[in-house]
């Protein structure tokens, strides 16, 4: 009935693969979503959240609430920046950093699955393509 619905695919696509991605996350006491998040805040050191609702294609609600149970965990701090008192700039704390190699191990793991599975230039090509249709209908 809806092999032609993009939306329909995706986002049956997107349970599974946040199945995957839960399992790969849980002995952090992360959500997926937490965990990338998180991954952004320690690549880069010093993000504000509204450049990181940009890097994650998500609101800015959707965002400080995110920042927010990271904030709880003890895995981000906010520190102000600038004379703007409601500016601030999310960066990751010592308990964040201890457990960066593992956290994109364990992504990294999910990924190496999932190539296995569906062979690595399926999923390169795929990747690929998702984000160009991403692109296009923004």
């Amino acid at each position: 009935m809806f092999e032609h619905c993009l939306y329909f695919n995706t986002t049956s696509l997107a349970r599974q693969l946040e199945r995957e991605w839960t399992g790969a996350f849980k002995p952090f006491g992360l959500t997926p979503s937490q965990a990338f998040m998180l991954r952004v805040i320690l690549d880069k050191q010093s993000i504000t959240s509204t450049d990181l609702s940009i890097e994650l294609n998500i609101s800015k609600a959707t965002c400080s609430r995110s920042v927010d149970g990271l904030i709880e965990l003890g895995f981000v701090k906010k520190l102000h920046a600038g004379t703007d008192g409601r500016s601030h700039e999310l960066h990751p704390t010592a308990k964040a950093r201890a457990i960066h190699d593992d956290l994109n191990l364990a992504s990294g793991e999910v990924t190496k699955k999932i190539k296995r599975i569906i062979g690595s230039d399926q999923f390169e090509t795929t990747v690929k393509n998702l984000r160009e249709i991403g692109s296009s209908i923004r």
